[in-house]
Formats: structure tokens, C-alpha cells, sequence
């Protein structure tokens, strides 16, 4: 993404295109449950009404196979939607608070009210879910917004520009195609919160351009997601499960084990679980399973290539890449070089580096001498290690003994901490990142004694210092 201030020729129809979002907005009619309930419903008629479209422009933008398709994107953000859906009535109740003793008599409430025009940019790796799921939350709130699918995804770009009119409010929705110069024209524009899904470089950019307006931003980045292997881990389960969150979208995933720490004394072996696991999840053939996706672009592949040929270490199972095909094999690298490209940087593909280390301590370690990740990942069979690691170490968040699942759970917010981001959403919190909380006291007038007013005196000084 260029630099924010530069102006492009699409920044004067954005200024319309908002302000006639703004007009929407200002006439209140996004307030009501009705039209918000009758968004996600909308939504939903969508993803349901469109599956197999939906379905086809995921194989050719990613070559994801239709049940991942489904499980990650469409499925996912159904039920992600319906949980909102369920539950936004009382979501959007003013809360009755107690006022406090120096307010009383009185009464006093929390107000939930929509900020107003926000904008959504979502990545390429999950186009339908990034893009839907945070629209949704916005939507719920009562907000109008514009929505800024990724142009790496152009089936899935299209195919949502498309679509969205046909289900939501034209006047309130508004899609925007495009690639750097459409999202910086975009940035130019004054917006009540941005909600960005993508890597650290370009969040930067976004908060950059979002802190000209005084804007809000939520950020969800990445990072290198760690995985921990105490020694008493299953490593059949381990096995399988670590190679889950790397197979899923090869590896294509914010949230994917970037590499692991395995103890030294079962490293070898976990080396070998993971060579079975890969034989069990692709029938022995990967390079022709209809079960595993491709690189998104040749500039990716690309780029994986790079981290492969420059990572100094053994390479333990896979390592066959086709450019023409944009596959790269699951491939693990058992000790590359600390200061390789691979271990410096988010992979965001089918590479996992696997390192050794003496203890889960030195694991520790290892993790907090580094940029707090999006996720962290711990197999064990001890209540106790899991719980010195969550305790011992920061991230967005955890997911003891599998990986990438703790993402589906609507109870449980989603998002970074430093570096990997900042705010969260999924389910309520979805509702809350769009949603400006009032803080509301209502007094009577009478009685209205004097006590607060000037002229002060010491008496009235001595009250107040015993009342507060």
C-alpha cells in the first residue's frame, strides 16, 4: 500500500460515495432491530442462496477444496452470523448501572449507540469470512459501511460485489473493488472506525491514515504463530493436529502454527508423527490430493520458495514446489538458522520450521524474547505446563492441545496484542468494537442543595472529603 497522502483520481467519488453512506446513517434508520436483524438475515440468504457460486470462486482464487470452503469461510461465518443474530435484541438494551453516591438521587445507564460510516478491508487468505463476518458486526450495531474486499481474491471480489446489493441495503452497504490505490483513495476519507484484517506493514499504513481522522482502528494482523511440544505430550494427537492448522489453506492462515519447539528428546519422533500424518491426510499423494489448497499468487509462491532455499536447516518431509501450479508441498525444516528469513518472518504458507529446546522453560523464553504473537500453541498432557505457559507468556490467544480452533468459538473474542493487533471481535464482541458505549445520568430536580455550589466553605470541604 502507498503512502496515505497521496491523493489518487478515485479519492473524489469516495467523498460521495461516504457522504451518501453518512446521509443513510443521519436519517436514523440503521438504528432500529428490524433493519439491523433484516442485514443478517440478508447475509445469511446470501451465503446460503449463492453456496455453490461462492464455493467455485474459492477453488479458483485458492484451490480450496469445497469442504474447506464450507468449514472456513462459508459455514463459519453463517454460524458466526446467526449467533449475533440470536442474541442482538438484548445486546442493544441500555444497561441500568447504580450512579454512585455523589450522583444520587439519580438514575444512570449505559446506552449502546452505532459509531456511524465504517469500513471493513478484509485479506485474500479467508475473502468470504473476513470480509462478512466483521460486516456483520457492523451491521449489527446499526452502522452504515463500506466494504473493501481483497483484489488477490478476484473471483471471491467479484463474486461479493456482486452479490451484496442484492441482499443488503444499497443505500446503507456500499462494495468497493479495487487494489492500493482504491484503499488509499478509501483512507483519505473521514470514517468512525476501520477495521482492518491483514499484515503488520500494511496495518501500520492503515493506522497511519486512520490517526489523520482521529479514527478508531481495529487491526488484525498475524505474526509467528509458536507451538510447544512438552515431552509428555500424545505425539500421535500432536502430530496430527499441528499439521491441521499448517494444512488447512497450506498454511495460509493468520493464525497457523509458524513453527515448533518440541523438547529434544521427542523431537525426532514428533518429526516422524508428523511424516505419518502427512502420508494419512493425503492418501499418500499430496501433490494430486483434492484436499489440499494452492499459493494464492506467483509472488507468494514466490516469496515461500525464498524462505525454503535460505532457511539453512534440514529438510525433514516435503520440500517438491511446481510454480506453475503455485503448490508447495507441507514441508518441515528441522533446525534452520535463527536469523534465516523463515524464523524472522510471518511464513504464511505450507513451511514449519521445527526447533529443539531443553524444556518448556527454555520454550518460554524463547517466545517472550520475540514479538507477542496472534496465537500460541501447547501440547501437553500436564494441566499444570499448560497452564504455566498461558500464565508465563502473552499472546492474542491459546489453544491448548489443538490449533487454530479456539477462532471458532463465539464466546471466546478474537484478536491480537501488540505487534499481532489490536481490538477483537466475534460474537458479542463483534458487536461491541462497532458500538459506542453512552454513559447516561438522569437527575430530578429537586432536591438541589447547595452543598456543590460556590460560595465553598470549610465545612462544606470536610463534608465533601468524608462523602468522596
Amino acid at each position: 500500500m502507498t503512502d496515505t497522502s497521496e491523493r489518487t483520481d478515485a479519492a473524489v467519488p469516495f467523498a460521495e460515495l461516504v457522504e451518501g453512506l453518512r446521509d443513510t446513517f443521519k436519517s436514523g434508520r440503521t438504528r432500529s432491530l428490524d433493519w439491523r436483524r433484516e442485514q443478517l438475515k440478508g447475509i445469511l440468504r446470501l451465503l446460503e442462496e449463492n453456496d455453490a457460486e461462492l464455493t467455485r470462486a474459492l477453488a479458483e482464487d485458492l484451490g480450496r477444496p469445497s469442504t474447506e470452503a464450507y468449514a472456513a469461510d462459508l459455514g463459519f461465518t453463517k454460524a458466526e452470523v446467526g449467533y449475533v443474530l440470536k442474541h442482538l435484541a438484548g445486546w442493544m438494551k441500555p444497561k441500568r448501572v447504580m450512579p454512585g453516591l455523589t450522583s444520587l438521587p439519580g438514575r444512570a445507564k449505559i446506552v449502546p449507540e452505532p459509531l456511524g460510516v465504517t469500513l471493513v478491508i478484509a485479506p485474500w487468505n479467508y475473502p468470504i469470512q473476513l470480509l462478512l463476518a466483521p460486516l456483520a458486526g457492523a451491521l449489527a450495531a446499526g452502522n452504515c459501511a463500506v466494504a473493501k474486499p481483497s483484489e488477490l481474491a478476484p473471483a471471491c471480489s467479484a463474486a461479493l460485489a456482486r452479490l451484496l446489493p442484492r441482499y443488503l441495503d444499497e443505500e446503507a452497504v456500499a462494495v468497493v473493488e479495487g487494489g492500493v490505490p482504491e484503499t488509499t483513495a478509501l483512507l483519505e476519507q473521514t470514517f468512525d472506525h476501520v477495521f482492518f484484517t491483514g499484515s503488520t506493514r500494511v496495518g501500520q499504513v492503515v493506522m497511519e491514515a486512520a490517526a489523520k481522522h482521529l479514527t478508531p482502528v481495529t487491526l488484525e494482523l498475524g505474526g509467528k504463530s509458536p507451538t510447544i511440544v512438552a515431552a509428555d505430550a500424545d505425539l500421535d494427537v500432536a502430530a496430527r493436529r499441528i499439521l491441521f492448522g499448517k494444512h488447512l489453506n497450506a498454511g495460509q492462515t493468520c493464525i497457523a502454527p509458524d513453527y515448533v519447539l518440541a523438547e529434544a528428546s521427542i523431537r525426532d519422533r514428533l518429526v516422524d508423527k508428523l511424516a505419518e500424518a502427512v502420508e494419512e491426510f493425503n492418501g499418500g499423494d499430496q501433490r494430486h490430493s483434492p484436499d489440499y489448497s494452492r499459493i494464492v499468487n506467483e509472488g507468494h509462491h514466490r516469496r515461500l520458495c525464498h524462505l525454503l532455499d535460505t532457511a539453512d536447516g534440514t529438510v525433514a518431509i516435503g520440500g517438491e514446489v511446481d510454480a506453475d501450479d503455485r503448490y508447495i508441498a507441507t514441508t518441515v525444516v528441522v533446525d534452520p538458522a535463527l536469523d534465516a528469513p523463515i524464523m524472522q518472518e510471518e511464513i504464511f504458507g505450507p513451511l514449519l520450521p521445527i526447533l529443539s529446546v531443553g524444556s518448556v522453560d527454555e520454550a518460554i523464553g524463547f517466545i517472550n524474547a520475540r514479538p507477542k504473537p496472534l496465537a500460541l500453541y501447547v501440547f501437553t498432557s500436564d494441566d499444570r505446563t499448560a497452564e504455566k505457559v498461558i500464565a508465563q507468556t502473552s499472546s492474542g490467544g491459546v489453544c491448548v492441545n489443538h490449533t487454530i480452533l479456539h477462532i471458532g468459538s463465539p464466546n471466546l473474542p478474537f484478536g491480537g496484542v501488540g505487534p499481532s493487533g489490536m481490538g477483537a471481535y466475534h460474537g458479542r464482541t463483534s458487536f461491541d468494537v462497532f458500538t459506542h458505549y453512552k454513559s447516561v445520568l438522569a437527575k430530578p430536580i429537586k432536591p438541589d442543595p447547595k452543598l456543590m455550589y460556590p460560595p465553598y466553605a470549610a465545612w462544606k470541604e470536610k463534608l465533601m472529603r468524608k462523602a468522596m
